[in-house]
């Protein structure tokens, strides 16, 4: 992991680990994707593209003419966000045991996982990259006011039932935007059962509140993340006043068969 530039921090091991998981696990409450998605990795920083699709000639060649030969590229994004701890209070809780203040890494693992979470709904459309709300060639349905009793329901049930006429039964994970998600603690009229408990019965890997525009039920089909670099700390420069690092991961959704996810919109 000379990459991370550890050993010019001279920090001991022991911190490094302590770092690294208030960065995971701030991380992890902001991730959705990979409650219901496989998850394919880590390979490894040198991850920088994933070959996709068989090798074809990009053109039919002519008569007398060679054919080239292609293969598709998917780029795999590398994530970093920056941040500083005090110099004065890594020694103190070096020295003295004193409580250390991780939030600046905290905050910017949550930054990473934020980007994360864009790019697995909305990819990178300019470098060919796309996500699960904006796929070619996703089903698309009608989006009603969730406000309403059953209309999340019968939104759920059209958005299935154009997945398993395509082949797709699930089981299925729904992501909604917070507004729709936050209609989903109503009661059902003269019941005692949330509307969100129904829904996980129905949606057996899960209902998620994700950062969307609308709603999309996934069928794990679609795709896969597959990951370079694990999401790791690491060490740029110290100024004396504070420790300079950095918070980073390469990570990628693989669309595979994006006709199982059914996005809705209103």
């Amino acid at each position: 992991m000379s990459y991370l530039n550890r050993g010019q921090a001279s920090l001991p091991e022991e911190l490094w680990e302590q770092i690294d998981e208030a960065a995971r696990s701030a991380a992890r409450d902001r991730l959705t994707g990979r409650r219901f998605l496989d998850l394919e990795g880590p390979y490894g920083l040198g991850l920088t593209s994933i070959e996709t699709g068989a090798d074809d000639y990009c053109r039919t060649p002519q008569e007398g003419e060679a054919g080239a030969v292609m293969s598709h590229a998917l780029s795999v994004p590398m994530l970093r966000k920056g941040c500083r701890l005090s110099v004065r209070r890594i020694q103190a809780y070096l020295d003295m045991g004193q409580l250390l203040d991780l939030s600046p890494v905290e905050d910017a693992a949550e930054a990473v996982a934020a980007r994360e979470e864009e790019l697995l709904y909305y990819g990178q459309p300019d470098f060919h990259l796309y996500g699960l709300m904006n796929a070619p060639d996703r089903h698309e349905a009608k989006l009603s006011d969730w406000s309403k009793s059953d209309q999340a329901l019968n939104d759920m049930l059209a958005a299935v039932e154009k997945l398993e006429g395509a082949g797709y039964p699930g089981p299925y994970a729904l992501v909604a935007e917070p507004a729709h998600y936050n209609n989903l603690f109503r009661r059902y009229e003269n019941t005692d059962m949330l509307q969100l408990q129904h829904l996980k019965s129905l949606c057996e890997l899960g209902v998620f509140k994700a950062p969307v525009q609308g709603v999309a039920v996934v069928d794990p089909h679609v795709g896969r993340l597959v990951q370079g670099q694990d999401l790791m700390v690491g060490y740029n420069a110290n100024d004396g006043i504070h420790y300079h690092l950095f918070v980073n991961e390469s990570i990628v959704l693989q669309l595979q068969e994006p006709q199982a996810v059914c996005t809705m919109t209103g």
